[in-house]
């Protein structure tokens, strides 16, 4: 990082960007972030939240590991593309990472919930929690769910 953008950024964030720079040395062609990764940072850099750590490696625009990437509820194709990349590590994980994939999810509808008291958020948010229970439901059959509901909602005559 050039020495002018790192005399700008401050606290986690710059704390955060010095740990990204010394990691990616000798290794920009195929560095990510796993879950291993996340748990150096998240101790490299504690006290910090999950949630403000996830939030901060989304806009670093570092490639992230979905289970670091979390669930994205910006828009409805963010929340789409990070449960299906969810479903896949739910599918291919044993019984414990499991429930650390269903964790993440239900941490995202709880957090769709609390947003959706927001009168002017209520019914995308509300929307957004309907998505993530049926996630939680059956995770396997979501990406088809989500497709059929997309494609309801784009035209409600079908």
């Amino acid at each position: 990082m050039a020495p002018e953008i790192a005399r700008k950024l401050k606290g986690k964030r710059a704390e955060l960007q010095t740990w990204l720079d010394r990691a990616r040395l000798g290794n920009e062609q195929s560095f990510r972030i796993g879950e291993v990764e996340f748990e150096a940072i998240r101790r490299a850099l504690s006290p910090i939240t999950e949630n403000y750590l996830r939030k901060l490696l989304r806009e670093s625009g570092v490639p992230l590991a979905p289970m670091v990437e979390g669930v994205r509820q910006g828009t409805f194709e963010e929340l789409a593309e990070s449960l299906t990349k969810l479903t896949i590590e739910y599918e291919r994980r044993d019984p414990a990472a499991r429930a650390a994939v269903r964790s993440l999810v239900i941490t995202a509808k709880d957090h769709a919930r609390w947003a959706a008291k927001d009168p002017a958020k209520r019914v995308a948010k509300e929307e957004m929690a309907l998505w993530l229970l049926t996630w939680l439901e059956n995770p396997p059959l979501f990406p088809e769910w989500v497709r059929l509901r997309v494609a309801l909602l784009q035209d409600p005559g079908l």
